[in-house]
């Protein structure tokens, strides 16, 4: 077996033991495989433990950030009109925001599980496998979930970010991109109305 596909069988294993298991101690689980994912892509490529954030990729990371949360806005009302369960899909999402302090969760987000998904899936993956199969890789480790607005979900920002990667956006403005989306779009400003219910089974948390 070829570097790449063991880390994609690990990645695999370890988002579905994200969505499959207890959901009271998801956000741990989404954490070790952050620290597991991108401690794998940190090891394997030198380049990607040189990142220096300047001001531009900031800002060009903000600008991403908007572009997809204005994609998802437009995809939320889509989901709920189109998909049998999209709305309940929806909220099971949400409903994960309420198992831990939002700033706790915005803290392993930004520490940790946002920049770990860019150095892995486009930072390592992207870069040896290419766009394409890196994209539908993404999409299909989210298969475990069996939350069809998720999967869905995940196919659209991996295709947005590895789109932006293979046009040449730096790894640093991704990761900022992908930081600021994840805050913004599931702890401070949800595109739709946030349930309190607990999350259906196997029920995953943001791209």
């Amino acid at each position: 077996m070829t570097p790449l596909r063991a880390a994609l069988a690990v990645a695999a294993a370890l988002f579905g033991l994200a969505f499959r298991g207890p959901r009271a101690a998801f956000w741990d689980r989404m954490t070790a495989t952050g620290l597991t994912l991108g401690g794998l892509a940190l090891a394997s490529d030198p380049e990607l433990r040189r990142l220096r954030f300047r001001a531009r990729d900031v800002l060009a990371g903000l600008v991403a950030a908007a572009g997809l949360y204005l994609v998802f806005q437009a995809g939320d009302r889509f989901a709920r009109a189109s998909v049998p369960g999209g709305g309940k899909q929806i909220g099971d999402i949400y409903a994960l925001r309420t198992l831990r302090p939002k700033g706790e969760i915005a803290t392993r987000l930004a520490a940790v599980i946002g920049p770990a998904e860019e150095l892995f899936w486009r930072g390592f993956v992207q870069r040896r496998a290419g766009y394409v199969p890196a994209t539908l890789a993404y999409g299909g480790v989210h298969l475990a979930s069996g939350n069809f607005t998720l999967i869905g979900a995940a196919s659209i920002v991996g295709a947005y970010w590895g789109l932006l990667r293979a046009l040449g956006l730096s790894m640093e403005a991704l990761i900022v991109s992908h930081v600021a989306w994840d805050v913004w779009i599931f702890l401070v400003a949800p595109t739709s109305p946030v349930e309190t219910a607990p999350p259906a089974s196997g029920a995953h948390g943001p791209a």
